[in-house]
């Protein structure tokens, strides 16, 4: 073997032992990073305009001109696709920012003051946690108006409780352990010490319960999308296009069925990155 092919497999290595320890994560990953580059190089790699209607080559189906076909404006599938996967990663990331850090910081509060301060915090838990998710977030956005930010601040604000629950009890388990003795034996307290010390060890199984979360709100986003109380048209949204695509769905299945599948696709990436992190970032999961 020479020296570069040495090389090469040296620079695989970690890797390889990193797809044979979770290959969940490792699939589940890959299928996430691809939509990523997909989004950030749309206009590089979409063969047309998404918004562009050419009314004469509607509900084409697939051929060399366009390959998943057209839609019933005559636009090409595979670009608004592909422009498709921007809203989408934008909604979940926006939520992501919003929810994770906003349940996880009452629920540490919560946890370690314990007393008037956890049974008022719980409590507004327990109210926002009495409805459901997803009617609340339609509400939201009916109430809001459509668009991107109001779509992603209704699903944040619906779906942080959990993350302050699991927060905060794993914050009481640790309230009374000998790491948490020492650490205050030092003069850490306040803020310094929820945020610098308890954070980092309730962080891990939230990442968790993101990932999962995640591939659930593609599929909310898509929701709201598709009821119309999503991104404004003409933009290319993965739930608009299911909608579009509905009432020729037995003659024109394509158009329905190709953001239909990008939808399975991306909430199986997401299922997958949770599967594999549980697995490595879960001690009490063998």
């Amino acid at each position: 073997m020479s020296l570069a092919a040495t090389a090469r497999s040296r620079s695989f290595a970690p890797l390889l032992r990193f797809a044979r320890r979770s290959p969940a994560l490792a699939l589940g990953s890959s299928i996430v990073g691809l939509v990523i580059v997909i989004a950030l190089v749309a206009p590089l790699v979409a063969p047309y305009d998404p918004t562009f209607q050419t009314m004469s080559d509607r509900l084409q189906p697939s051929s060399v001109a366009h390959w998943l076909g057209t839609d019933g404006f005559g636009r090409d599938i595979l670009s608004r696709l592909i422009y498709g996967t921007r809203p989408t990663l934008l909604i979940i990331s926006l939520v992501a920012l919003i929810m994770a850090p906003l349940g996880i910081a009452i629920g540490i509060v919560a946890g370690y003051y314990g007393g008037i301060v956890d049974r008022i915090l719980m409590r507004f838990t327990d109210m926002a946690m009495s409805f459901p998710r997803l009617i609340l977030a339609f509400a939201f956005v009916a109430v809001l108006g459509p668009g991107l930010l109001n779509a992603a601040l209704a699903l944040a604000v619906t779906s942080w409780p959990p993350y302050a629950r699991q927060a905060r009890v794993e914050t009481q388990a640790m309230r009374r352990s000998d790491y948490m003795a020492s650490v205050e034996m030092l003069g850490i307290r306040g803020p310094r010490l929820l945020f610098g010390h308890v954070l980092p060890l309730v962080f891990p199984l939230a990442i968790v319960r993101m990932a999962l979360d995640l591939a659930g709100m593609v599929l909310i986003a898509a929701g709201l999308g598709f009821l119309g109380l999503g991104v404004l048209p003409p933009t290319a949204e993965w739930g608009k296009m299911v909608a579009d695509g509905t009432p020729v769905i037995f003659d024109q299945w394509w158009v329905a069925a190709s953001p239909g599948v990008a939808i399975l696709i991306l909430s199986l990436g997401f299922n997958l990155m949770a599967d594999g992190l549980r697995d490595i970032m879960d001690p009490r999961h063998g």
